[in-house]
């Protein structure tokens, strides 16, 4: 069993907050991990809002809740029973103890209709994504990492053949259900799918919504409606543009990323890694891959951007505190990297403290520029802490 990164902060979390919610995409191991956690715990109840035994127990949830007492209580896909939000708050305000309450949702609550109520102060939401880099025991396997995805079921499958099984098990379900299914709304599979593959093989583009509507033939606002459920559900990244004191005219459209390169690899057909690595989007794919290990291990209150001038100087990454860019990063999948004239040029305009080229596999090391090339793993285990 592959020990999550995110057990100890939810475990330390459990201590002090009445509440917790851990969301993230479907199959990506909420449940287990808090099964995991709460047989830690003297007493817990799982509840699954899908199962209809679990259901009809929540008919009444808040007096069924308040009759349970003190207990550990995980309620699973939250987002399909909306209003136990608003019935939490009153249970949480009448007798409130750390760890009451472990809620897990496939869907971001912003978006699932009939949340109004608003549970701050009283919980902390915290996001588990697919198994990353770090959390596992060797190193040199982000090449099946990198290749499969952090969905359990594909990044452990036996084969390559079971792994894209798998994905394409997940993918369809997403299409045809679940993905309306988690919001409450009714979805086109056909425009889903065709937005879906799109989004693959443009993953890390600058985002226009009318070149989408014009390939789908609809409008911009549907357009952005389904792109707006699939970041939602964990599924896709918008990477906002980098524009605060910016020296020159720069981009301000977001770039758009499907999150699991193993969903991307799949929706573009190619069968392993090494038909990744003559691949058109191997770049783009590579690119998203480390975003995503960044992301999930980035120190708290530090924001991902990117930046670009309308010159086309570009900096893949800046890594951000308030108003303040730390740190400019440009990915690379060479591990002899040549660095572009366009990344000095942000580096001259954003004048952060630190500097890196990150690729899969490279030696530290320190350019006469002041740049520091070095490998993702060596990046995201040891150098990111110290961006601060």
């Amino acid at each position: 069993m592959i020990y999550r990164f995110l057990q100890s902060i939810i475990e330390s979390t459990l201590t002090r907050s009445p509440a917790i919610a851990v969301l993230g995409p479907r199959q990506v191991g909420k449940t287990t991990l808090a099964k995991t956690i709460a047989k830690n715990r003297i007493q817990s109840l799982y509840l699954d809002v899908e199962n209809p035994q679990d259901r009809q127990k929540l008919e009444d949830a808040y007096a069924y809740l308040h009759s349970l007492g003190d207990i550990c209580i995980i309620l699973d896909e939250v987002q399909l029973k909306p209003d136990l939000f608003s019935i939490l708050r009153p249970l949480i305000d009448e007798n409130r103890i750390a760890g009451r309450f472990i809620l897990l949702g496939s869907a971001s609550p912003s978006l699932v209709n009939g949340v109004s109520e608003s549970l701050a102060g009283r919980i902390a939401y915290m996001e588990l994504s697919g198994i990353g880099l770090t959390e596992l025991s060797d190193k040199n396997d982000y090449k099946k990492s990198w290749f499969r995805g952090g969905f359990p079921n594909a990044l452990l499958a036996g084969t390559d053949e079971a792994c894209l099984d798998w994905l394409d098990d997940f993918i369809r379900s997403y299409i045809e259900r679940d993905l309306g299914h988690l919001f409450g709304v009714d979805l086109s599979p056909v425009i889903l799918r065709n937005f879906w593959s799109m989004l693959a093989h443009t993953n890390g583009n600058i985002w226009n919504a009318e070149v989408f509507a014009r390939s789908l033939g609809v409008s911009a606002p549907t357009v952005l409606r389904y792109l707006s459920f699939l970041e939602g559900g964990y599924i896709a990244r918008r990477l906002p543009p980098w524009f605060v004191n910016a020296k020159k005219r720069v981009i301000k459209s977001p770039k758009v990323y499907v999150r699991d390169t193993g969903i991307v690899h799949r929706l573009l057909n190619i069968p392993d890694y090494n038909s990744l690595l003559g691949h058109p989007g191997v770049g783009g794919s590579w690119e998203g891959y480390v975003i995503e290990q960044i992301y999930q291990r980035k120190p708290s209150g530090i924001e991902l951007f990117y930046y670009r001038t309308q010159a086309g100087a570009e900096c893949d990454l800046v890594l951000v505190k308030g108003i303040t860019p730390l740190a400019c990063i440009e990915i690379k999948l060479n591990n002899a990297p040549s660095i572009s004239k366009g990344f000095f040029s942000c580096l001259e305009d954003l004048s952060p403290q630190y500097r890196y080229v990150i690729t899969p596999e490279s030696d530290t090391f320190t350019t006469s520029k002041g740049v520091v090339v070095t490998s993702l793993h060596r990046f995201v285990m040891e150098l990111l802490a110290e961006i601060k």
